[in-house]
C-alpha cells in the first residue's frame, strides 16, 4: 500500500512518519512544506504547497497514492480568525486540491479534522452529535468536511482534540509543553479552568489515523484520550508528574484573556466508535505524560 502523509513536518505528521517508514508493506510519501523535518531513510519525501494544484498534480501523480493522510492545516485558532482568506486556502482550498488528486488516484481519502467544529456546549461528543463551529478555525475544518461529504470518494474523518507531544525541530509548542518549560523556568503562568477537553497523546492519533488507512475505513471517527479534563487540572498534572512547583500555576477562566478566536467551552470525545472498529485504545494522560518525559530525554 502506498500511502502519501501531508503536513509531514508536524507534531501529528512526524508520528505518522516515525510509524509507517518501519511498516511492513507500506510505501510511505511524506509532503511538506519547506526541508523534511524528519529523521531520513525508509520513505520519500517531497516539499510542496498544497494551495498550488499544478505544483501537487506532478508529483502527486507519479507517486500514485493508494491512501492520502491529511495531516496538513493552518491551526493557530486566533490567527485563522484574523487572517480568514489564508485560513481557507490552507484548510479548504488544499483539501479540495487533494480530492482531486484522489479522484484521478481512486485513493482512499483521511482527513484530520477537529473538536473545534461543535460550539462545547454539550460535550463530550460522538460521531453523530450536529457540528456548530464559533470560530473561523472551527467553520473552514467543517467546510473542508462537507467537500468530502459532497466528493463521491472513499473517505474518512478523523477529528481529534487538544494534541500534545514531542517532534523534532518543532516550529510549534503545545499545552504539556509550554507548561513544562514554564514551570522550569520559574515562570507564573495563568491556565483556564471553564474549559474541558480529553487531551490526546500525538502517538495515539498517529495510530488511530493509521489503523482508519490501513482498512480504508469510511465515516466518521472520534480518535482522542479518554479522560475530560480542564487545561488547568492538565498543568497540575504536568507539575505532579515532572516535580514541578505547581504554586506557578494560577487558575482563571476563560474571560481573562482576550483572544480573537472563540473557543468552545466543553469538548471532548465518545469514542466507542473507534475502539469498537478499529480496535484503538488511548493513552492516560498520566501515561502520556511519562512518555513525553521519556522523549526528552
Amino acid at each position: 500500500m502506498k500511502i502519501l502523509v501531508t503536513g509531514a513536518n508536524g507534531l501529528l505528521g512526524q508520528k505518522l512518519v516515525a510509524i509507517l517508514r518501519d511498516e511492513k508493506g507500506i510505501e510511505l510519501i511524506a509532503t511538506a512544506r519547506g526541508v523534511n523535518r524528519n529523521p531520513e531513510g525508509g520513505y520519500t519525501y517531497l516539499s510542496a504547497d498544497l494551495r498550488n494544484m499544478d505544483g501537487i498534480k506532478v508529483f502527486i501523480e507519479i507517486c500514485d497514492p493508494d491512501v492520502i493522510i491529511h495531516c496538513a492545516a493552518m491551526t493557530q485558532v486566533d490567527e485563522c480568525e484574523q487572517n480568514q482568506e489564508l485560513c481557507w486556502e490552507n484548510n479548504v482550498d488544499t483539501t479540495q486540491n487533494l480530492i482531486e488528486i484522489a479522484k484521478s488516484c481512486n485513493a482512499h481519502f483521511v482527513y484530520v479534522s477537529t473538536d473545534f467544529v461543535f460550539d462545547g456546549k454539550e460535550g463530550p461528543y460522538t460521531e453523530r452529535d450536529m457540528p456548530k463551529p464559533i470560530s473561523v478555525y472551527g467553520e473552514s475544518k467543517l467546510a473542508a468536511e462537507k467537500l468530502l461529504h459532497q466528493s463521491g470518494i472513499s473517505y474518512a474523518i478523523v477529528r481529534t482534540v487538544l494534541v500534545y507531544g514531542t517532534s523534532l525541530n518543532a516550529s510549534r509548542s503545545n499545552l504539556v509543553l509550554w507548561v513544562k518549560k514554564s514551570l522550569e523556568a520559574g515562570e507564573p503562568i495563568k491556565v483556564v479552568n471553564d474549559q474541558w477537553r480529553t487531551p490526546t497523546l500525538a502517538e495515539d492519533l498517529a495510530k488511530g489515523c493509521y489503523l482508519v488507512a490501513k482498512g480504508k475505513h469510511e465515516g466518521i471517527f472520534h480518535i482522542s484520550g479518554e479522560g475530560m479534563m480542564t487545561p488547568y487540572e492538565m498543568a497540575l498534572k504536568v507539575a505532579e508528574s515532572y516535580g514541578l512547583n505547581a504554586s506557578l500555576i494560577t487558575e482563571v477562566d476563560a474571560s481573562t484573556f482576550s483572544q480573537p478566536g472563540k473557543r468552545p467551552p466543553k469538548t471532548g470525545f465518545v469514542i466507542e466508535k473507534a475502539k469498537e472498529k478499529l480496535g484503538f485504545q488511548p493513552t492516560s494522560f498520566e501515561e502520556g505524560l511519562k512518555i513525553v518525559a521519556q522523549q526528552l530525554q
